[in-house]
């Protein structure tokens, strides 16, 4: 299976591998603070971090560790974001689903539109049997979008993160490929 040159379109989007071109946008998104309140790291602090990650993407994709997919609008060919699937175990034919996307976009039915796709491909194209989604419990907007997709909460962990001071749970999401039978 060749994941280099996965493209997956949705009616507003283009789902496409990540390109040293899309690094000033990544570093944009992912040096915002609210965009990355409930992530498990800091903000971005330079544009080589925007670089770093798009190199361990291809290294991804390459080995089929994960997929990270740049969220390309199609009216304007902006990068508003990334979708992924990470913590890949083939055995186990299952994933964890991650989103960031820019603050302009947040409400606009974004992550539901993109998260399907993905969803869909993961299921019926990489033959996964099970997608997990970890998110902080206070991101009710995550929480609601996983609902939305046909996600199950699971399951709660307390004091699972710390990042800059801050401790934080986690709630567990999953969504088995038979569960959209």
């Amino acid at each position: 299976m060749q994941l280099t040159t996965i493209k997956l379109d949705t009616e507003r989007f283009t789902l496409r591998p990540l390109t040293s071109q899309d690094a000033e946008a990544l570093f944009a998104i992912f040096s915002d603070a609210d965009v990355m309140r409930y992530w498990n790291t800091p903000p971005w602090d330079s544009r080589e971090d925007a670089t770093q990650f798009i190199k361990q993407s291809h290294e991804d994709l390459t080995t089929q560790q994960a997929i990270t997919l740049a969220i390309v609008s199609k009216s304007d060919e902006t990068l508003i974001g990334k979708c992924l699937l990470f913590s890949w175990d083939k055995e186990s034919r299952r994933a964890e689903i991650g989103f960031g996307i820019a603050k302009s976009h947040w409400g606009q039915g974004v992550i539901q539109e993109v998260g399907s796709a993905l969803i869909d491909y993961a299921f019926s194209t990489l033959k996964l049997r099970r997608i997990e989604a970890e998110i902080d419990p206070a991101n009710i907007g995550s929480a609601k979008v996983l609902t939305k997709l046909g996600f199950t909460k699971e399951g709660h962990l307390r004091a699972r993160w710390e990042i800059a001071g801050e401790i934080s749970d986690s709630a567990l999401y999953g969504i088995l490929a038979s569960d959209l039978q």
